[in-house]
Order: C-alpha cells, then sequence, then structure tokens
C-alpha cells in the first residue's frame, strides 16, 4: 500500500468514528520503510483530523512500519503486543498511544 493510499484509510475510519466526549488527543505516527511518511491523528472538539505533517506538541510519536500499521488499524495486530515485541515505539505519553489504538479499532 503506499502512504496516500493508507492516508485516505485512516481518514475513512476517522470518519466513522465518534469522537463525541473524547478529551484532546495528538498523535504523529511515523511510518517506516519504503512506503513511510508522516501524518498525525488529532482529536479536539469532538472532530477527529487526519492531516501528512508533523505535529510539534504532539502527545505522543508512534513510529511503525507500513505492514504492521495497516494490521494495527485492522484489528490484526494487538497494540500492546506489537510495542512489547518492539514492532512499534512509542515516543511520549503511552498511555495516549493507547487511547489512539481504541480509537482506531
Amino acid at each position: 500500500m503506499t502512504f496516500d493510499g493508507m492516508l485516505k484509510k485512516v481518514r475513512k475510519i476517522a470518519e466513522k468514528t465518534d469522537a463525541t466526549g473524547r478529551d484532546f488527543l495528538a498523535v504523529q505516527i511515523n511510518i517506516t520503510g519504503d512506503n513511510g511518511g508522516v501524518f498525525y491523528v488529532e482529536v479536539k472538539d469532538g472532530n477527529i483530523n487526519v492531516e501528512p505533517y508533523e505535529y510539534n506538541d504532539r502527545n505522543c510519536a508512534i513510529t511503525i512500519d507500513m505492514d504492521n500499521f495497516n494490521k494495527l488499524i485492522d484489528g490484526k495486530l494487538d497494540p500492546v503486543k506489537a510495542f512489547t515485541f518492539g514492532k512499534l515505539k512509542v515516543d511520549g505519553d503511552v498511555g495516549k498511544a493507547l487511547e489512539f489504538a481504541k480509537l482506531v479499532k
């Protein structure tokens, strides 16, 4: 999958997700590998924004390869196991990373 294709997939998930009553959340996703790139997911005022930029004032940054990220958002990769086995790295608030994982399920 290309980076742009994956970004469209995440945006579709965001459109279907109810963020009403959720606290502010800003997660930067660093996709590694040949089709890699950077984007962020921001939950603010009940809305979810997905943009292909770095987010400097983020709660955390998640670094993962494209294949494992697709498995994660498809529900085929448990985020805790991915973190434990080094398939996913978190820089910042791990609790916010888990909140993000629940949001995209």
